[in-house]
């Protein structure tokens, strides 16, 4: 991971609608385009907020978190069917290659993103190892839906200033490990992208 991960204890946060003003279900089901047949992966779950708003439009999600405390936090409130849990970190994912039609990340990017890929360092394997990874697991044309707090912001909400991406530095990881980016924006305090392989 990056920076750092979401405190279990306080995971209850986690399920406040007013996660939705930062991405709603619709923004995200329509940068993720959901098939009946699909099988998408949620990177960073926690208690699947956003994973019980797509999992009705799938036939698989991967629940994948590196905490298996973030996994039982959510059988506690119930399952949909179409979940499937992974406990892994996401430069580590445990699906074949071109496994999943889709992936989304919602306000985690900043915790398994590399930090030195962040700053601009030039190396020959500049791209991320986590997002490289990512590469491996979709599919030609698959999407990978990034939200996430941007270094832009200005408000209390969310992680430090200095552990977050701005657009620039988010959607240069994403080319670096081989993504064509699809839509890119920023919004009040975060920003959205969508990346295909």
């Amino acid at each position: 991971m990056g920076f750092h991960t979401y405190p279990v204890d306080r995971a209850d946060a986690l399920e406040d609608p007013s996660r939705y003003r930062y991405c709603s279900r619709e923004e995200l089901l329509a940068m993720l385009e959901p098939t009946a047949d699909g099988v998408v992966a949620d990177l960073g779950s926690g208690t699947g907020f956003y994973a019980d708003d797509v999992a009705p439009f799938v036939d698989t999600l991967y629940a994948v978190d590196v905490q298996s405390a973030m996994h039982d936090r959510y059988r506690e409130k119930g399952v949909p069917k179409a979940v499937e849990f992974v406990t892994a970190e996401i430069s580590s994912l445990p699906f074949d290659d071109g496994e999943l039609d889709g992936a989304y990340s919602t306000m985690t990017h900043h915790e398994y993103a590399s930090p030195t890929v962040m700053e601009g360092t030039e190396a020959d394997d500049d791209a991320d190892g986590a997002l490289m990874e990512l590469a491996r697991v979709l599919r030609p044309d698959g999407r990978l839906v990034t939200v996430d707090w941007s270094a832009d912001g200005d408000s209390d909400a969310g992680p430090p200033l200095e552990e977050r991406f701005d657009l620039a530095a988010a959607t240069g990881q994403l080319e670096a490990a081989g993504f064509e980016i699809e839509l890119a924006c920023d919004r009040p305090e975060t920003l959205a992208i969508v990346a295909t392989r």
